[in-house]
C-alpha cells in the first residue's frame, strides 16, 4: 500500500481544517531542571555528526530537580550503586568517565546563534522540558477530532510522561525496551536529546551504565557493512575495551537513535537478514533494523526520535512505547522560557548591571502580559522554537549596540530555519530528495506571497488547496504534500484564534509570512505558465540540439545534408533568447523590491522595527472592540527581507538548506534595482519610511549599493522616530559607508541618550545643521556633546538643543565646547533650565569663542543680571549679532536697557519682546511662531503669563506712537496675540 493510501487514514485528503486538531498536548505535570544542561534552543540537526576530542574540562556541579512541589537530589539510590559496582567488575570505569566527559563537552557546545544570549548561556543555564505525552500507533494513524489548538493550551491531559519514565513498565507490566518519541519540526525532539545524554553524563539516569547516541544522518551516508562494535569505536574509539563486552555481560545500555527519518529500513527478512553478532558487518541500516527487533544485543533499550510521518516505518510489535513531543502547551512553561532566556545575567552586553537589569524585567513583564492576553502568540509559542525566535528578536531589538549591528532580521530567521531543518529532504524515499526548505518555499512561499499581494494574513480551506493541491499530478506529488502535512505544516500555519475566524489559518508568526513570500520571489518561483514552459524546453532543446548537431555533422561529410546542421544551429538560439527572458525576470523582481519598499499607502506608519515589536510585545492600552474594523494589514518587511535574503551571507544558508541563489542573479538584481531606489528616495520620504529605507539597506549588505544610495541623501529627517540602540546602530552602520557632509540631520524627538550619541557620533560630526531638542538629553549628554564640539573633524555650525534639561552642569560643558569650537554659528539653548548661573558660565566662555553668530536662550527663566551680562559680552564678539532672550523673568528696566541697543552701535540685538521702543520688532513673527511649535511642551499658565505682559507692552507701545502706519502695525500683531491667547484658554493650541 502507498503512503498516500495509508495516510487517508490519517489525514483526509483534501481536509486542510483537520490539522486544527492534530497537535496533542496538555497542561498536565511539568518538570523544571536548574541543571547542567544544554539550552533549550531549537531542534537542531548539529546532534552528533563528530565527536569532539578529549577536554580536560571538569564535570560542572551538581543540579537539583523540580517535579510538581516535590525535590530530589542528585544522589544516586542505592540500586544504581550496586548497579555501577557490578559495572565495575566488567568495564573500566575510567573509560565511562571518559565517555562522559567527552558527550558532555560535545552537548555543551553551542551553535553561534546561541551565543548573543551572553556567557552565563552555558550548561549550567535552566532548563525547561516540553512536556511529552504517551501515545499509541492508533492515535498516530487515527488521530482524535476533539484536539485542537485551543485544546492543547487549555484542556489537562492525563496521558502525560517525563523523560526519566519513558523506559517504565507499560500499562500490562512488560519492561519497555525501545521507545519511539516523535514530534512535528520545531518542537525539540534534538533539544531533548542532548538533554537525556547530558542528565547521563551528570549522574541524572542512573538506570543506565552506558549511553551510545547516533545520528541517522549519519548513519545514511553510509552504505558499507560494517559491525557494531566497529561502528562503535569508529565514532567513539575511547570505548574500544568496553564495546568487546556488549552482548556477553549484563552491561545496562541505551542506544540513542536521533533522526530516524533519515534511513530508509526494510523490516522484511528479504529486505534484511536477520544478524545477531555485533562481530558481523551489515550495513549501518541492518544494524538498526535488527537491533530494533532485539535480535541483535536483546537486552539493550533504544529510544529513536523521529518526525510522525517516518513511525509507521517501525513495525508496532518492535515498539514497547510511543511517546509525543507536546512543546509547550502550557503558557506558563512559556513564561518560564523567557524569564530564562532574557534575563541572563551578561545578556544585554551593558556594563551597567542595574540598568540593564531593569530593562530585562520590563520586557519579560511586557511579554507576560502579552501572553496573557494575546492568545495568538501564545499558540506561536507552543513550539519551543518559536519562543527561541521571540527571544532572539528580542534580543536583537533591545540589545544591540554595536556598530555595525553583528546581525541582520533576515539573518535571524534564516538562521533559524537552518536550524530548525538544516538541508533536510522532505522525504528520504522520495527519488526527488527535494529539500524540505525548497518545497516550503514552492508552497507555502506562493501562499505568502498571495497573501501580501492581497494584504491578507488569513487564508481559508480553498486558499490551502489553491496553492498546495492544484498541480498535484503524480504519485510522489501526492505523497510529498501527505509528508509535508504531517511533518511540517504546522510549523509555519496554526489555525487562527480569534473569535470569527477559527477555521482559518495564520502564520504562526507574521513576519514569517513576508520572509516566506520574500523568498518566493527571490528563489523565481513566482512565475506563469508561458515562462515554466519555457524554462522547461529550453533546457530539453538545449540538451539534445548540441548531440544532434555534433552526429549530422559528420553525416553531412558523406551526404548532401548541409542544411541540417544550419537547422539544428537555430534551434540553439532559443536556449539564448530565453537567457535573456530569465534576464527579465531578474529585473521584475529588482522592480517588485523598489515598488513595495516605497509604497505610498505605507508611508505613515510605524517603522518596521516598532512593527516587529508591537506584534511581539503587543500595544499597551485598551484592548480594541471585537466590532471595530480592522486596520489594514501592513507587509513592509516584505522587501526588507528580499533586499536581506540577496546577501552573500543569507545565500550561503540558503545555499545549504537546499535554496540556492546565484551570485550572479544577485548582483543582476541589485543592478537592477539601484536606479529606481535612489530615485525614489530622493523625493523625500517620511521620517519612519526613511527609517525603513536605512533598515533595508543595512539588511541588503552590500556596501558599495549602500554607498551609492546614501551618497545622494543631503537632509536626513528622522524626527519623532523612537530612536532605539539598533536605529542608531544601523543608521551609524549605514551613514558610515560615506564619508560626505550630511547638510541637515533631524533627530528631534528621538528619545535619544548618552549611549545614542556615543553611537551616532561618528554620523554626527559630518552633520552642518544637527537637531536635537526634544529628547531630555542632560548634562551627562552635553558632555559628549561637548567631546563632539571640539573634535577636529566636527563640521556642525547650526545646534538646536531646545527643550531638553540641560541645566548648570550642562552649561558648563556647552561653555567648554564654544570656547574650543570653530565651526558653530548658531546655537539655541530655549528652554534648557539654565538660569541666571548657566548663563554666566556661558559668558564667561563666550569670550573665548570668534564664530558664533545667533545664540538662543529663551525661557530660561534669566533675570536682569543674567541676561545684561550675556549682551555685554556679545558686545564685543567678534561675529555674535543676536541674542534670543524673550520668555525669560526680566523686568521693565531690563528691557528698557536691552530695548536701548542698535546694531550699528553696539554690533548685537538682543530679542526680548515684541516691540523695539515704538515700533514693532522685526522679529515678532519669528518669536510667535516659536511659542506656537513649542506650547505643548511648556508650561501653558507660563506662556500665558507671558503672552499677557506681551499684549500689555504692544498696547502701551501703540500709545506713545503717533505714526498711523505704526498704529496699524500694532494692531495686526495684537491680534495675533489675542487670537494665541483665545486658543491657549480654550484648549485649541
Amino acid at each position: 500500500m502507498s503512503r498516500a493510501m495509508q495516510c487517508q487514514s490519517c489525514l483526509p485528503w483534501g481536509n486542510w481544517i483537520q490539522l486544527h486538531r492534530s497537535l496533542p498536548g496538555s497542561r498536565g505535570t511539568r518538570s523544571v531542571y536548574l541543571c547542567a544542561a544544554p539550552v533549550p534552543s531549537v531542534a537542531g540537526s548539529y546532534f552528533l555528526r563528530k565527536i569532539l576530542p578529549a577536554s580536560g574540562t571538569s564535570l560542572p556541579r551538581g543540579c537539583v530537580r523540580y517535579q510538581g512541589g516535590s525535590q530530589q537530589h542528585s544522589a544516586q539510590p542505592r540500586s544504581s550503586r550496586h548497579g555501577l559496582s557490578q559495572m565495575r567488575n566488567v568495564a573500566p570505569s575510567d573509560t565511562i568517565k571518559k565517555h562522559q566527559k567527552i558527550l558532555s563537552a560535545w552537548f555543551s557546545h553551542q551553535p553561534n546563534e546561541e551565543r548573543q544570549f551572553g556567557p552565563s548561556f552555558s550548561l549550567d543555564a535552566v532548563h525547561v522540558d516540553p512536556v511529552i505525552r504517551e501515545s499509541s500507533l492508533e492515535e498516530i494513524l487515527k488521530p482524535s477530532p476533539d484536539l485542537t489548538i485551543q485544546n492543547q493550551l487549555q484542556q489537562p491531559c492525563s496521558q502525560v510522561i517525563s523523560l526519566q519514565n519513558l523506559f517504565d513498565v507499560d500499562a500490562c507490566g512488560r519492561q519497555v525496551k525501545n521507545v519511539v518519541l516523535y514530534g512535528t519540526v520545531g518542537t525539540g525532539k534534538s533539544t531533548l536529546i542532548k538533554k537525556m545524554v547530558v542528565d547521563w553524563c551528570h549522574g541524572r539516569l542512573p538506570r543506565f551504565e552506558l549511553v551510545i547516541p547516533f545520528s541517522c544522518e549519519d548513519l545514511s551516508h553510509s552504505h558499507a557493512p560494517i559491525s557494531l562494535r566497529r561502528l562503535i569505536t569508529k565514532k567513539y574509539q575511547h570505548l574500544r575495551d568496553v564495546v568487546p563486552m556488549l552482548g556477553t555481560s549484563n552491561l545496562k545500555v541505551l542506544f540513542i537513535l536521533n533522526g530516524l527519518e533519515r534511513l530508509n529500513l526494510d523490516f522484511r527478512l528479504a529486505g534484511t537478514e536477520l544478524c545477531c553478532d555485533p562481530s558481523e558487518p551489515v550495513p549501518p541500516s541492518a544494524i538498526v533494523v535488527n537491533l530494533l527487533r532485539k535480535y541483535l544485543l536483546p537486552e539493550a533499550s533504544i529510544i529513536v526520535t523521529t518526525r510522525p510521518s517516518a513511525v509507521r516505518r517501525i513495525p508496532g510489535k518492535y515498539v514497547g512505547r510511543y511517546a509525543e513531543i507536546c512543546g509547550f502547551s502550557d503558557t506558563n512553561l512559556q513564561k518560564l522560557y523567557f524569564q530564562m532566556r532574557l534575563s541572563q545575567p551578561g545578556c544585554s552586553g551593558e556594563s551597567s548591571v542595574s540598568s540593564s537589569t531593569g530593562e530585562q524585567e520590563n520586557l519579560v513583564e511586557m511579554l507576560s502580559r502579552n501572553l496573557e492576553r494575546h492568545n495568538q502568540i501564545a499558540a506561536a509559542c507552543f513550539l519551543p522554537s518559536y519562543c527561541w525566535l521571540v527571544c532572539t528578536t528580542l534580543h536583537f531589538l533591545y540589545f544591540t549596540r554595536t556598530v555595525p549591528p553583528s546581525q541582520t532580521l533576515t539573518g535571524i530567521y534564516t538562521s533559524f530555519l537552518r536550524l530548525n531543518f538544516s538541508g533536510e529532504v522532505l522525504d528520504s524515499t522520495d527519488p526527488t530528495n527535494i529539500s524540505m526548505m525548497k518545497y516550503v518555499a514552492k508552497t507555502v512561499g506562493k501562499l505568502a506571497y498571495e497573501g501580501v499581494m492581497s494584504r491578507k494574513t488569513c487564508f481559508s480551506e480553498d486558499d490551502l488547496k489553491q496553492c498546495f493541491e492544484v498541480e498535484m499530478k503524480t504519485e510522489s506529488e501526492l505523497n510529498l504534500l501527505e509528508v509535508f502535512r504531517s511533518d511540517v505544516f504546522r510549523f509555519f500555519l496554526t489555525p487562527c484564534v480569534q473569535p470569527g475566524k477559527e477555521h482559518t489559518f495564520v502564520f504562526t508568526i507574521p513576519a514569517m509570512q513576508e520572509y516566506l513570500a520574500a523568498l518566493y520571489v527571490v528563489l523565481g518561483e513566482k512565475k506563469t505558465l508561458a515562462q515554466r514552459l519555457g524554462k522547461e524546453l529550453s533546457e530539453v532543446i538545449g540538451k539534445v540540439s548540441e548531440d544532434v548537431v555534433i552526429v549530422l555533422n559528420i553525416i553531412s561529410k558523406v551526404l548532401p545534408l548541409r542544411f541540417l546542421p544550419v537547422l539544428f544551429n537555430l534551434l540553439k538560439i532559443f536556449p539564448r533568447y530565453f537567457s535573456r527572458i530569465s534576464g527579465k525576470d531578474r529585473g521584475a523582481i529588482a522592480h517588485t523590491m523598489a515598488e513595495e519598499l516605497f509604497k505610498e499607502e505605507d508611508y505613515y506608519n510605524d517603522d518596521v522595527l516598532d512593527q516587529i515589536n508591537s506584534s511581539i510585545l503587543g500595544v499597551e492600552g485598551p484592548m480594541r472592540h471585537p466590532d471595530e474594523v480592522p486596520d489594514d494589514e501592513v507587509f513592509e518587511l516584505f522587501p526588507i527581507f528580499m533586499g536581506g535574503i540577496l546577501s552573500r551571507r543569507n545565500r550561503a544558508i540558503l545555499e545549504q538548506l537546499g535554496c540556492s541563489i546565484k551570485n550572479l542573479a544577485a548582483f543582476e538584481i541589485a543592478k537592477a534595482m539601484k536606479k529606481t531606489v535612489i530615485r525614489k528616495s530622493r523625493k523625500g520620504l517620511p521620517p519612519s519610511e526613511l527609517m525603513d529605507y536605512f533598515f533595508f539597506l543595512h539588511e541588503f549588505q552590500n556596501e558599495r549599493f549602500t554607498a551609492e544610495a546614501i551618497h545622494s541623501l543631503r537632509t536626513v529627517n528622522l524626527s519623532s522616530v523612537k530612536m532605539t540602540p539598533l536605529k542608531c546602530s544601523v543608521l551609524a552602520s549605514v551613514m558610515g559607508t560615506t564619508c560626505h557632509e550630511v547638510e541637515e540631520l533631524n533627530l528631534a524627538s528621538c528619545n535619544l541618550d548618552t549611549s545614542s550619541l556615543r553611537i551616532l557620533f561618528p554620523v554626527l560630526l559630518r552633520c552642518k545643521a544637527l537637531h536635537l531638542q526634544l529628547n531630555s538629553l542632560g548634562s551627562d549628554a552635553c558632555k559628549e556633546i561637548r567631546d563632539l564640539l571640539l573634535h577636529e573633524k566636527c563640521v556642525v555650525s547650526n545646534l538646536r538643543l531646545t527643550n531638553n534639561p540641560v541645566g548648570e552642569q550642562g552649561a558648563q560643558y556647552l561653555a567648554e565646547a564654544l570656547a574650543g569650537n570653530r565651526s558653530l554659528t548658531h546655537l539655541s539653548l530655549l528652554h534648557t533650565a539654565l538660569g541666571d548661573q548657566g548663563a554666566e558660565v556661558i559668558a564667561q566662555h563666550l569670550t573665548k569663542n570668534q564664530h558664533l553668530q545667533e545664540l538662543n536662550l529663551g525661557y530660561n527663566s534669566l533675570t536682569d543680571t543674567g541676561a545684561l551680562r550675556v549682551v555685554e559680552v556679545a558686545k564685543k564678539h567678534a561675529t555674535l549679532d543676536k541674542v534670543h532672550l524673550y520668555f525669560n523673568d526680566i523686568s521693565e528696566d531690563g528691557k528698557r536697557a536691552l530695548d536701548s541697543l542698535r546694531m550699528d552701535r553696539d554690533g548685537v540685538r538682543a530679542l526680548v519682546f515684541l516691540t523695539a521702543g515704538t515700533d514693532v520688532s522685526d522679529y515678532w513673527s519669528h518669536i510667535l511662531n516659536v511659542v506656537q511649535r513649542n506650547l505643548p511642551f511648556w508650561d501653558r499658565e507660563r506662556v500665558r503669563q507671558h503672552l499677557v505682559l506681551i499684549l500689555q507692552d504692544l498696547e502701551s507701545s501703540r500709545r506713545q506712537t503717533a505714526n498711523p502706519w505704526r498704529k496699524a502695525k500694532f494692531l495686526r500683531v495684537e491680534s495675533e496675540v489675542k487670537k494665541m491667547l483665545g486658543k491657549l484658554q480654550h484648549g485649541t493650541l
